[in-house]
């Protein structure tokens, strides 16, 4: 019997951990939280910090793993550094720390000749302050190991820049921030989703059009839209970047969650590469339309299986999700459907119930719920996702 490694058992770890146990591997998950709910699947816990490289290769050496593999973006580091010890199937633990990294990542772009805003990452306001002139406003400030949005300010002057470097400060583990040139997308929408590499090569793309809402922050992605609304010659650079970074960073294997702009002149700006799968259930969406179960895929990689299938029918398919929110804090009080997008939802989950307090939309974490939605034809699709707050209406009091 395989025996896998799964790192984190908090509630964001259960689709890899429940796929686990369906496939009949011997399991064992490692937390620090005693009670998390992953560890009712294990059949073996360990309460460990997954921080803690030394002691998680340890526990990996002594039950004889066959492979190890993450979700949780914190462990993504230690994930990578035991495979590589234990010569198991992972990504070089550079270039995983490289990709989990804003300040790094930006620095890897820019050394390999890649579309990258000017930036500068400092631990202190003081110093950072002295240095922000040599770039353009308006900026982006975020925390450098952060995900989900979490801290991220757009500022359009230095009177700005002390508030938004002490709320990102405040989301890095690191306490780390980096300020970089905000870049005007030349389309509609941000482009995002996951690929999935397999021999060093991606054979899987799942890219979507990411949903905002601007009255609310126009940063923080609401929900996905597929098919991706790009052209045939923005396809063919996507494509060439993506696998240029792949090679360049000699990754092995993987689900990977892109977030992609093009800028003037049709300039292609990789904005995250998170070696893992994304959330907001995009892999249950992405299966939802190509039948291609990501999550799967991402434990038989690790596993070193050799038949994986990514390959899907390309047929005309519409559907976008949406994360439910609230543009303020306050009590929920009712979820609203317009006659018009009712028969267009397929699944609703909900996070929160009504009478919970909920809290303004400003990161991933503040998610009230998430529906799927099923459209009939590209151009209603169109309409009602750029509409979608209108159809959808949260009651907040």
């Amino acid at each position: 019997m395989k025996r896998l490694m799964i790192l984190g058992g908090s509630e964001n770890q259960l689709p890899l951990i429940q796929c686990a146990k369906q496939q009949a591997y011997f399991l064992i998950v490692c937390d620090h939280a005693s009670d998390n709910v992953g560890r009712v699947y294990a059949d073996r816990f360990y309460c460990v910090s997954t921080l803690d490289r030394e002691a998680v290769l340890s526990i990996a050496r002594a039950e004889r793993i066959d492979g190890i593999v993450t979700n949780s973006e914190p462990a993504m580091s230690t994930s990578a550094y035991v495979g590589n010890m234990l010569g198991l199937v992972s990504n070089p633990h550079e270039s995983v720390i490289t990709l989990s990294r804003k300040d790094l990542f930006r620095s890897f772009l820019r050394k390999n000749g890649f579309a990258c805003p000017r930036s500068l990452a400092c631990s202190n306001y003081e110093g950072l302050s002295g240095m922000v002139n040599d770039l353009e406003f308006p900026l982006m400030v975020k925390p450098v190991d952060s995900s989900g949005s979490r801290g991220v300010t757009y500022i359009s002057s230095s009177q700005e820049l002390r508030k938004a470097f002490c709320k990102a400060l405040g989301f890095s583990t690191l306490k780390r921030v980096i300020v970089e040139e905000y870049i005007e997308r030349a389309h509609d929408y941000l482009i995002g989703g996951d690929i999935f590499v397999v021999d060093g090569r991606v054979s899987f793309w799942g890219l979507m059009n990411c949903i905002r809402d601007s009255s609310v922050n126009e940063f923080v992605p609401v929900g996905k839209s597929f098919p991706a609304f790009i052209t045939t010659e923005q396809s063919a650079i996507i494509h060439e970047t993506i696998h240029d970074l792949v090679s360049k960073l000699h990754i092995r294997f993987g689900a990977f969650n892109v977030e992609l702009m093009f800028g003037p002149h049709n300039r292609l700006y990789v904005i995250e590469m998170n070696p893992r799968n994304g959330g907001n259930r995009i892999p249950d969406i992405l299966k939802e339309i190509t039948g291609v179960d990501l999550i799967k895929a991402t434990i038989s990689a690790s596993l070193n299986a050799q038949d994986i299938d990514l390959t899907y029918e390309k047929r005309a398919q519409y559907m976008s999700t949406y994360i439910l929110h609230s543009s303020r804090n306050g009590i929920l009080r009712n979820v609203i459907l317009d006659d018009r997008i009712m028969y267009n939802v397929v699944e609703t989950t909900l996070y929160k119930q009504i009478g919970d307090a909920v809290s303004k939309f400003d990161n991933a974490e503040h998610r009230i719920g998430i529906m799927f939605l099923r459209f009939r034809s590209l151009e209603e699709m169109k309409e009602k996702t750029a509409n979608i707050c209108d159809l959808i209406k949260v009651i907040v009091q």
